[in-house]
């Protein structure tokens, strides 16, 4: 069976789900398939067991861009709460506030370390490694070395499994740009002291030290469920459980060929002029016919998976933050979220506790194929090791798994990504890359909303007006929104063409 479309949209992610919203919107005809047989959302769904809600890596509803805020508040306009954003980190023992508080740092180090820490900072500051390309290198410039080992190097290397001198210096410039040790302690000392007011509005924001955040009351997959729903309400075809198989392209019609794939074998085949795809970009180029040249280097990008292990606990033990990161290295736990910390709702029990155990790993290793049972017993083990919650209190508990959670950014990442697009905009001038898997960017989902934005404006304009892949790195696509993007025109990277 075949099916037309004026515009395919493959992954029902933030970035999928917001193209295919504003284009029916706009009464365009879109279809949109989703490898998932019951969710959409993504990452940024929301799980559900016994009751209990889980958030899939936790998401904050915080960004610069106003056009994204309004967007969210058009989707989902009556459930949205405000949370204090609180997190800390756990080492050796002790838990320090993040962002951090100076007097509680300076307490928790002792004053030899601390002062340590601060001679670090300024050697670094002094003799600063030129042009730096590794993680631990930026982060050495900015932070000094002691600060490095402390608050930054077991954290990330957890994160990624790999060493830090081999996880590219990009990662840090996107993840913390705007923050050095001069910012934190100045804010430190201020938070220690009480002084620290709201910045105003439309004033400068650094993301990490953000103190609120907006929250779908029952979680990010509420926002997500809410958009399919309007995305069908205004004409448009969601399709789940579809995975694609081959996209093939004719250059003379301008017509893709897409084949699709369900669970029981069964197969359905679409057409469209447009193909949006927020898909690992390894596995949409592994799927086009015939196989471009770059495929080599598709193949070559690799992704960091994590899972989740949700431990439910009647304890009254309870602490305000929404997570805690773990830069202790005697557990392999790397994050702990506190559900009822993002919305009361998520958790339905007055008299319990649920928390989130991320571990991060790679498909097919040991913690990814270990038994659900094996990493429950891990996961109450480390949980009485940091003292959160006593594991005899645990009595149910639940596992998730989620491949691809990151993009991983190694030394030859970048040069493997570029390669992919100039093939891939050369030849297919009507494929559009979007999201965090589908560029290959670790985007937050506000980022990943934005690339969709642009790309849709891109649609519907007949040209590549916008370089999404500016977002995250041009504070005027990002911050203001499509109204930014049109004032950054003029020093544009890429050169507009015909593209529907």
């Amino acid at each position: 069976m075949s099916h037309h479309t004026e515009t395919l949209v493959i992954g029902a992610g933030p970035a999928g789900l917001t193209a295919a919203y504003l284009l029916s919107k706009k009464g365009r005809s879109v279809t949109v398939l989703e490898r998932d047989p019951a969710q959409v959302g993504g990452i940024s769904r929301t799980v559900s067991h016994n009751g209990y809600l889980f958030d899939i890596g936790g998401h904050r509803f915080f960004s610069k861009s106003q056009a994204v805020v309004d967007l969210w508040d058009e989707i989902l306009p009556n459930d949205f709460i405000e949370r204090p954003r609180l997190s800390r980190i756990y080492y050796r023992g002790r838990y320090y506030a993040y962002p951090l508080k100076a007097f509680e740092a300076l307490r928790n180090l002792g004053v030899f370390t601390s002062a340590a820490c601060v001679a670090s900072y300024l050697y670094a500051r002094l003799r600063p490694i030129e042009e730096p390309k590794t993680f631990h290198a930026w982060v050495r410039n900015q932070f000094g070395e002691r600060l490095f080992a402390i608050f930054f190097k077991t954290y990330t290397e957890k994160v990624w499994g790999m060493s830090c001198d081999a996880i590219s210096a990009d990662w840090a410039a996107q993840r913390i740009k705007g923050l050095d040790l001069g910012a934190a302690i100045r804010d430190g000392i201020k938070r220690s002291l009480g002084l620290r007011k709201r910045a105003p509005a439309g004033g400068p924001v650094i993301k990490t030290l953000i103190e609120s955040f907006r929250y779908p009351r029952r979680g990010p997959g509420m926002m997500w469920e809410a958009a399919a729903a309007k995305i069908e309400a205004q004409g448009g075809h969601l399709r789940l459980d579809r995975s694609v198989d081959s996209l093939s392209y004719d250059a003379g019609t301008g017509i893709w060929t897409v084949a699709a794939r369900r669970a029981d074998g069964s197969r359905e085949t679409f057409t469209a002029r447009n193909v949006i795809s927020s898909a690992p970009v390894r596995e949409l180029v592994d799927a086009i016919r015939p196989r471009p040249l770059s495929t080599f280097n598709a193949r070559a990008l690799k992704y960091r998976d994590f899972l989740t292990v949700a431990l439910i606990a009647k304890s009254d033990k309870n602490f305000p933050d929404n997570w805690i990161y773990i830069h202790d290295p005697s557990v392999k736990v790397g994050r702990v979220q506190n559900f009822r910390s993002w919305s009361p709702e998520m958790v339905p029990d007055a008299d319990h506790t649920c928390l989130g155990l991320e571990y991060f790993c790679f498909e097919g290793d040991g913690l990814w194929n270990a038994d659900d049972a094996e990493l429950v017993e891990l996961a109450k083990r480390e949980i009485g090791q940091i003292g959160l919650i006593d594991p005899a209190d645990v009595v149910d508990a639940c596992v998730v798994r989620q491949p691809k959670a990151y993009p991983v950014y190694d030394e030859e990442y970048a040069g493997h990504v570029v390669t992919v697009r100039r093939e891939l905009e050369r030849d297919f001038p009507t494929l559009h890359l979007v999201g965090r898997n589908g560029m290959h960017k670790y985007n937050n989902q506000d980022h990943a909303m934005m690339t969709a934005m642009l790309t849709v404006e891109n649609i519907l304009c007949g040209r590549r007006r916008h370089d999404v892949w500016r977002v995250n790195e041009d504070a005027e696509y990002t911050e203001a929104g499509v109204s930014g993007a049109d004032a950054a025109l003029g020093s544009e990277r890429l050169v507009p063409r015909k593209v529907a």
